[in-house]
């Protein structure tokens, strides 16, 4: 009787499309590697050392995590602008690259709690400094704006400076040397690369307006249905957390400059 129990729901299972799956943290510990896709050009987060090496804050975070799992960490750079297709073509298990929880990233794929909020803020041409205080005062056609192609600086950019005329680019760095190089007015990004970035790549023609204007929650996502992982992912946050192991990675790379001799 069991046994014809068994197979009855195991029927069942199938038929209604039901089926068993490990999941994308169940198969890394398997695989003995966890694979992350990640864009490593997002300063203080993920970016690529004079030694080739991707460090960053979201790196060790992420290292913590597959030491947790007992497993070695595996990133897989990919473009920004691909990194959902990558995830759901079984590129990598997850993505850990800054990403920012939008409603509509969500209708593609599944996110963790968020391990860090930001928000968008810019970087000015110095000659329209006391001209332009807020993004508003970008909204005109006589301004040319960029950011990142794929990113929430470029959907912020099209959304609440539509009247703006816009150009994207692959990578970060080549944004702002456009408005360094006086090609375009203003560069929409994440507070935690602009403040870094205005030193270190604004060369004195950077005025930094430091007052996010967007709420900008980052997390992993993973592939839609994968309820295991995120549990297991949330999980392993909320420990970090309150266990002193999140603030002593984040402190390493938002507290102090160290780093960026790491860069040059």
């Amino acid at each position: 009787m069991r046994k014809l129990l068994a197979m009855f729901l195991l029927s069942a299972c199938t038929l209604t499309g039901i089926t068993a799956h490990a999941g994308a943290i169940d198969d890394a510990v398997k695989r003995g590697t966890l694979r992350v896709g990640m864009d490593p050009t997002y300063m203080p987060f993920e970016m690529t050392n004079k030694r080739g090496e991707i460090i960053g804050f979201e790196v060790d975070l992420l290292k913590a995590m597959a030491k947790s799992m007992g497993v070695k960490l595996e990133l897989v750079s990919t473009s920004y602008d691909g990194i959902i297709p990558a995830l759901l073509t079984d590129k990598f298990d997850m993505i850990g690259s800054g990403m920012t929880l939008t409603q509509e990233r969500n209708l593609r794929i599944n996110f963790s709690d968020p391990f860090i909020v930001v928000g968008q803020t810019l970087l000015v041409r110095k000659e329209l400094q006391g001209k332009i205080n807020s993004y508003k005062d970008l909204n005109d056609p006589q301004y040319r704006i960029t950011s990142k192609i794929g990113t929430t600086g470029e959907m912020v950019a099209k959304k609440l400076i539509a009247k703006a005329q816009y150009h994207g680019f692959d990578n970060e760095q080549e944004a702002v040397m456009d408005v360094v190089n006086g090609k375009a007015d203003a560069f929409i990004y994440d507070a935690p690369y602009n403040v870094v970035a205005v030193n270190k790549a604004g060369a004195g023609k950077l005025v930094y307006l430091d007052e996010p204007f967007t709420y900008e929650p980052l997390a992993f996502g993973l592939k839609k249905n994968d309820y295991d992982s995120l549990n297991w992912i949330n999980n392993y946050l909320r420990q970090a957390k309150e266990d002193g192991a999140y603030a002593r990675i984040h402190d390493k790379w938002f507290k102090s400059t160290d780093w960026l001799k790491e860069m040059e």
